[in-house]
């Protein structure tokens, strides 16, 4: 029975198809590191993340300078930007992430439906220093290569892996990876159901053996972090809970700073 995951996979297809990752631009990238952001982080690591809309809330924010946006997030203490480049339902765009290349010195996420190839030059063409990659689409075969493959590829052209997971087997098979980066998300992409309590589950179960867990989604206040800080997250990617507030900076500074 075909359910969200399935229709972002799909339209993924389409989009590569329609040519959208077909670009020309191709931009200096900063050599940082995500996951050495994260390690060195004297304050809470938090990716923040710039998206215009969601399936779950659909618009998000409007008519927003990503350039502003982003400088707003690095003046507030993220350790990393993750940038929405899935344009069918995220309202996402590759130009947008390169106006935040342009504007931060600060590690750069390209998130999206990564299944091809394709994706990841792009990804390097334009800033990029890491890219999300989602565990459970390997395992529907939508993928044009299995994660190991697709993992070494990214590596390849400088770009760090984070692997999201979803439940206990997910996460099992990320751990024997050689992802970057684990990331853990709250949000069932099924149902776009969100439960804090899936990054508990996992971590208090499996041992991440000396991985950089991520936890992901549903992030709306400072105790939501100190909740999945107490269940072994080592950073937080907090979007919507950014991205709505009147003073970016100011909610960001709220998170980064919740020692």
């Amino acid at each position: 029975m075909a359910d969200f995951l399935d229709v972002l996979a799909r339209d993924a297809k389409e989009t590569i198809n329609e040519g959208y990752y077909e670009v020309s631009t191709q931009i200096p990238t900063p050599s940082v590191s995500l996951k050495k952001a994260i390690l060195e982080s004297k304050r809470i690591p938090i990716i923040t993340e710039i998206k215009a809309a969601s399936p779950s809330l659909g618009t998000i924010r409007k008519n927003f300078n990503p350039e502003e946006v982003a400088g707003a997030m690095e003046k507030g203490g993220a350790v990393g930007i993750s940038v929405l480049t899935e344009p069918k339902h995220f309202k996402g765009s590759l130009f947008s992430l390169i106006k935040v290349r342009k504007a931060v010195k600060l590690p750069i996420l390209m998130k999206d439906i990564i299944i091809g190839s394709t994706q990841l030059e792009t990804a390097s063409k334009i800033g990029a220093n890491a890219v999300l990659l989602i565990e459970a689409l390997f395992e529907r075969k939508y993928c044009e290569y299995d994660v190991h493959e697709m993992i070494a590829q990214a590596q390849t052209k400088n770009l760090e892996v984070l692997l999201e997971t979803h439940n206990e087997d997910e996460f099992q098979s990320a751990i024997n990876s050689n992802a970057d980066l684990i990331g853990i998300n709250n949000r069932d992409l099924r149902t776009l159901k969100v439960d804090l309590g899936v990054t508990k589950r996992i971590l208090e179960k499996n041992d991440a053996h000396g991985k950089v867990v991520v936890s992901e989604s549903g992030v709306k206040t400072p105790a939501d972090l100190h909740f999945l800080r107490e269940c072994g997250a080592q950073a937080f990617l907090i979007g919507s809970a950014i991205m709505m507030a009147g003073n970016i900076e100011k909610r960001v500074k709220e998170f980064a700073f919740a020692l």
